[in-house]
């Protein structure tokens, strides 16, 4: 590791871009890293005059926002453990998780401290505003009395600022996920975690000082956060946080306003912006009829692809997405217009990466290329064609689940190797494929695994279907929950029982698409959106019979 690890990277950005942007709210102020530092080094000073020691954990809680960026460097740089809240959890889980973390301090943005109750937090010193580091209450210690003790510095030289000294096996990130299965675990990740993450990014995926990031993925979630923040802070870009619900329209907004040079995303955002804007363009009767004619079908795909670049504001090297698998219908498309996308695979326990390749050198339909410092088996007799778990172990890998040895015993067998629970193959050049995840596999009546996300894929790609969920009927008998796309249907003047009866026509339409072993024995009309993860991740346990 490099001296210092990641703590010596922060440092370096600060001394490197001292005069250069670092921060932006969108449509809000901006942050050199120089005014960064001075923040940096007011944060210690509050920590000092709190007692908080070196391991002592930091909760933070808001929306993407520069102050929430400074108070999350500012922590781990201090030596304490930062952990990030989703700002989607209610009360009772934001409550558990300060408790069971021991949080002494929490940082929270001014509306979600609403939510909070500082009577059931006991072992919290305060609560400090993310959106004005001002004193929101006082707990254990009178915090308004010690902040006012503190004073701004300007211009103050980065080596006033006291980094600690790390090892790299110390806790830096303390991250409760929020997952599909349900269960909130705090997962552990050490310094080296992360500083091989981003060391691995830096080599990798190239952005240069003064180049421009979006981040809109919740900072809460290490994909997100190591991406669109911590990585590119290394290396000197200007970051503009989105402090807004990330709708669709609104990145896009920010895409075209602020033209980053690299995008991350997941995949039902980009899914949802081809479904609206780029699918309904391909079924024109002239668009169809020119794509079937060899040469002029170029000149539509240039065509396409030229508008989709403007979507995502034309100056980006290339988009990469990470946290669920996308469309295959969406994916072949894409590659056919030579559209600069990759698709990544992680998970938080790896800080997150596991597999990544840069868009023209990757394989179809694969999660990129084991990368540095991680090593990857799958657990089948023969791994490039039989799909078995994925076993993954090195750098990247977390310490263990906090307070929880039960679950960190489960998932680290006895040769070190942590079990993520998903399926796939591996090829002779390390390309990852992932096939499902291995509590969703669903065994039929004659023995055949059965992935649901395979049969989602096809029914997400149909009109009238906006998202679906298969699930086991019990007796080898599958059933799809199909949530309708009303935007549609309210466009071509449709009523809901006409609706209806388009979505239970999805049942021969896709079963003729289909192995038999795969095919529905139900399709059900499901009128409301279903329930996610912060990655849009349909959390399945609600809805598995």
């Amino acid at each position: 590791m490099d001296s210092n690890g990641f703590i010596g990277m922060i440092k370096h950005a600060l001394v490197t871009y001292k005069n250069q942007p670092a921060f932006t709210d969108y449509e809000g102020d901006t942050y050199t890293y120089q005014q960064v530092s001075e923040r940096i080094y007011w944060i210690h000073q509050l920590f000092q005059t709190c007692e908080i020691k070196k391991g002592d954990r930091i909760a933070l809680i808001g929306r993407n926002l520069s102050n929430y960026a400074v108070a999350y460097l500012a922590t781990v740089s201090y030596g304490a453990v930062v952990v990030p809240i989703l700002p989607d959890f209610g009360s009772s889980e934001i409550h558990h998780i300060v408790n069971h973390s021991e949080s002494k301090i929490l940082f929270s943005t001014d509306h979600i401290f609403n939510k909070v109750d500082e009577s059931k937090m006991t072992g919290l010193k305060g609560i400090i505003s993310i959106d004005t580091f001002k004193p929101l209450v006082n707990c254990s210690i009178n915090l308004k009395q010690e902040v006012n003790k503190i004073s701004l510095t300007p211009e103050i030289a980065v080596e006033q600022i006291n980094f600690a000294n790390i090892g790299p096996d110390e806790m830096m990130v303390l991250s409760y996920t929020s997952g599909t299965s349900g269960f909130s675990k705090g997962v552990m990740l050490p310094h080296r975690s992360i500083w091989s993450n981003v060391f691995f990014a830096q080599e990798h995926l190239k952005l240069e000082p003064g180049n421009r990031i979006v981040s809109f993925l919740p900072l809460a979630h290490a994909y997100g956060c190591l991406f669109e923040f911590l990585w590119p802070f290394t290396v000197g870009c200007d970051i503009t946080f989105l402090s807004r619900t990330p709708s669709p329209k609104i990145i896009t907004e920010a895409f075209q306003k602020v033209k980053p040079h690299l995008i991350l995303s997941v995949p039902l955002i980009l899914e949802k912006i081809f479904k609206k804007r780029i699918a309904p363009a391909l079924e024109k009767p002239t668009v169809r009829t020119l794509s079937k004619i060899p040469l002029l079908n170029q000149v539509v795909y240039q065509k396409v692809k030229k508008q989709l670049m403007e979507v995502f504001g034309e100056t980006f090297q290339q988009i990469v997405i990470g946290g669920a698998a996308l469309n295959k219908d969406v994916e072949d498309f894409l590659r056919k217009i030579g559209f600069p996308f990759t698709i990544g695979y992680g998970m938080t326990e790896c800080g997150p990466l596991i597999s990544y390749e840069v868009f023209n050198k990757t394989m179809p339909r694969s999660a990129g290329k084991l990368v540095d410092r991680m090593e990857v088996k799958i657990d089948s007799d023969n791994p490039n064609k039989q799909v078995g778990e994925i076993l993954v172990k090195g750098t990247n890998l977390m310490l263990g689940y906090y307070k929880n040895q039960e679950a960190t015993d489960a998932v680290f067998d006895a040769d070190g190797w942590l079990h993520t629970g998903d399926l796939g193959v591996i090829d002779e050049n390390n390309f990852i494929y992932i096939k499902g995840r291995s509590k969703n596999m669903i065994l039929s009546g004659s023995g055949q695994n059965i992935y649901p996300e395979e049969i989602e894929a096809r029914l997400n790609s149909m009109d009238y279907v906006q998202e679906c969920l298969v699930r086991d009927m019990g007796e080898g008998k599958l059933e799809a929950l199909v949530y309708p796309d009303f935007e549609l249907a309210d466009s071509e003047g449709i009523s809901e029982v006409e609706l209806m009866n388009k979505i239970q026509e999805l049942k021969s339409l896709v079963n003729n698409e289909l192995p038999a072993y795969m095919n529905l024995s139900k399709v059900t009309y499901y009128p409301e959106e279903f329930d996610k993860t912060p990655k849009k991740s349909i959390k399945r346990y609600k809805y598995i019979k």
